[in-house]
């Protein structure tokens, strides 16, 4: 089986940091990392990941119009999206799937059962 490769969006590195490590502690899983939507944008083009963990609030490209760019490109469109957030609220977390997540994780996540929350979502064994 080849390693899975995650690409983490998130423009706090103290969140990469935990998220990276949460995830690399658990799995075998390569983690690259992007700090805004622009730059993930081009890191899922030039090389496109298994899946992308995708903060929602960021400054300038915010984590659903980052998605809207990576559904609009080929090369990009069938990647799935787990988006990170913080806002609780149902209505929040069903406009997150409306728009084509295949999963959403609240902030602050517990890094220790965030890889598998993240498989669960994909349907990857864990």
């Amino acid at each position: 089986m080849t390693r899975r490769q995650i690409l983490l969006i998130d423009d706090e590195t103290d969140i990469q940091t935990v998220a990276k490590i949460g995830i690399t502690l658990s799995t075998d899983w390569e983690v690259i990392t992007a700090n805004s939507g622009e730059a993930g944008l081009d890191v899922a083009i030039a090389t496109p990941p298994d899946a992308i963990l995708l903060d929602v609030a960021m400054p300038g490209m915010d984590g659903l119009a980052t998605l809207a760019a990576l559904k609009q490109n080929p090369a990009t469109t069938d990647i799935p999206i787990i988006f990170l957030t913080a806002k609780a609220q149902a209505a929040d977390r069903r406009r997150l799937y409306e728009a084509g997540a295949k999963g959403v994780i609240l902030k602050p996540f517990d890094p220790t059962t965030l890889a598998s929350q993240m498989a669960g979502f994909l349907a990857w064994p864990f």
